[in-house]
């Protein structure tokens, strides 16, 4: 049997599982693979057929089947309360879903509250269903993928032998040009973080690709760390000094852009008008995926 579950845990911190273990059995799972396309259309006067301006995905509709099993109607009563507590509709959530070898997750709201079978062949099974909304369709890595751009790699380690020639505790990278390989469906949003070991003046990032580029016009003081997020609805600039983080937004330069990783290679170049050796850059995102 192929091995299949979903994982739920509410933004209050309470999960659950379902799936071929007790108490909660996952019968089935509807909605987890292509989702449904709108497509904007025109047509001329004269034309055969239409043309096409534009396509987005609508939400995504999950629907969860499944059947507690308890030794006894008190038993089983006790899993409903639980069920019907972590499926709370006034919370979102994330869902993973696991089918074989893959692993991914959806953010969701609960649509309609489990609702519960009232035939039943055996007081020791009550069948489930649960409705999901997923207002961004697509499924996402359970883990982001962290790539580093420019960065010192240490050497120095244990046991040492010291030489007359002196000791190399570590190195620069040499290339200022990494490829950031996105191996989802779609473009994705991402995280780019520009961290200062000394005076860097200016930090910025190119998409070699595009000819895009996001630049932040401040000189940097040592420790300092400047975080972009490019996400769709969750586009952000943050300052970080000694742990104490602050809105960032007014060193833009006005000629930014908030990248996209599109699928497959991405090259991204990084620079700085002065102190580039002491800038480290490093980026994360989280590929997505039009189903499982």
């Amino acid at each position: 049997m192929q091995h299949e579950k979903v994982i739920y845990e509410n933004d209050n911190g309470q999960s659950i599982e379902i799936g071929y273990s007790f108490p909660y059995f996952l019968q089935g799972i509807v909605g987890q693979d292509g989702t449904k396309a709108k497509i904007t259309k025109v047509s001329g006067t004269g034309q055969d057929g239409s043309t096409i301006t534009n396509v987005v995905l609508t939400d995504r509709d999950l629907r969860l089947l499944g059947s507690i099993k308890g030794n006894s109607k008190d038993e089983i009563a006790k899993y409903r309360e639980k069920l019907l507590g972590v499926f709370n509709p006034k919370s979102m959530g994330w869902l993973q879903y696991e089918y074989g070898s893959i692993k991914r997750r959806i953010r969701c709201q609960v649509e309609s509250a489990p609702k519960f079978s009232k035939k039943t062949n055996s007081y020791r099974f009550q069948d489930f269903l649960i409705d999901l909304l997923c207002p961004n369709p697509y499924w996402q890595d359970i883990n982001s993928v962290k790539s580093e751009i420019a960065i010192w790699r240490g050497t120095f380690e244990f046991p040492l032998e010291l030489v007359e020639e002196g000791i190399e505790i570590g190195f620069r990278e040499p290339s200022l040009i990494v490829n950031v390989f996105n191996s989802g469906d779609v473009a994705c949003g991402m995280k780019i973080q520009f961290k200062a070991l000394a005076t860097v003046e200016n930090p910025s990032l190119f998409n070699v690709n595009t000819r895009e580029y996001f630049r932040v016009n401040k000189v940097m003081s040592a420790g300092e760390i400047i975080t972009v997020t490019t996400h769709f609805q969750n586009k952000r600039v943050e300052l970080n000094q000694n742990g104490v983080m602050s809105n960032a937004f007014n060193w833009i330069d006005l000629g930014s852009t908030f990248m996209q990783l599109d699928p497959g290679d991405n090259l991204f170049r990084y620079d700085a008008d002065d102190g580039i050796d002491n800038l480290e850059v490093s980026i994360w995102h989280t590929p997505q995926y039009l189903g499982v």
